[in-house]
């Protein structure tokens, strides 16, 4: 488990929402339109391997990036419970994405974070590595999160956080999102600088690139749109 926080197991924020504006005319083939039973796989496809990724990454004593990064930080400053100061965090992102978003969105991804946890907890008690390179465990993880992320974009969910907000600067500029998140994560890692080691956070920051490059190159509404 992460040696810096406890309660890393929880920070299930780790990237983007899905961006739901107007998308260029497709020919209708390419139009697919998803059942209760496949929202049900793809998110739970989803979350799975973005709980996997994260235990790689608490396996491996890292720290992340995002609205998880974020409440770590302000946790280590003001001493508040890492718990508290995550769901004070994400409350705000949540009512953005109810307002932008839809209800069928934020619904989609409370849940998908409320599993998410569960999951996270659940897998050091059946799945231990005696050794793991950081470096490697950093790939990992961001292998991991950024895959399951695109399976619940493809479903119209996500799990929340700051990546709402990267997506709705995607919709309005067309500045990709993944790119804003990686620019949020940068600032997040210059300030743990002061709070951890060097070399943790270069190798996180090793991980937020990987996850992030992921849903640049592969996050394309252009390429994919669900109903």
């Amino acid at each position: 488990m992460l040696s810096y926080l406890p309660h890393m197991t929880h920070a299930a924020t780790i990237a983007p929402a899905l961006t739901i504006a107007p998308a260029p005319t497709l020919a209708p083939a390419q139009i697919t339109d998803h059942s209760l039973l496949d929202d049900i796989q793809g998110l739970s496809l989803g979350v799975f391997l973005s709980g996997l990724g994260i235990h790689f990454l608490t396996l491996a004593g890292l720290i992340t990036g995002q609205t998880a990064g974020l409440a770590v930080i302000i946790s280590y400053i003001s001493g508040y419970s890492f718990g508290v100061v995550f769901f004070a965090i994400n409350l705000p992102f949540y009512f953005v994405a109810y307002k932008r978003l839809g209800v069928e969105f934020t619904v989609k991804s409370v849940l998908s974070v409320s599993v998410l946890s569960i999951v996270t907890t659940l897998l050091p008690h059946g799945f231990v590595i005696e050794s793991l390179n950081p470096a490697l465990g950093a790939v990992i993880f961001g292998s991991l999160v950024g895959l399951g992320l695109l399976a619940m974009f493809r479903h119209n969910g996500s799990l929340g956080g700051l990546g709402v907000i990267a997506l709705l600067v995607q919709d309005a500029t067309g500045f990709k999102a993944g790119w804003v998140q990686l620019i949020t994560d940068a600032v997040i890692f210059s300030v743990a600088l002061f709070l951890f080691p060097a070399s943790v956070v270069a190798y996180s920051l090793l991980g937020a690139v990987t996850l992030n490059l992921i849903i640049t190159f592969n996050h394309r509404r252009d390429r994919y749109i669900a109903t």
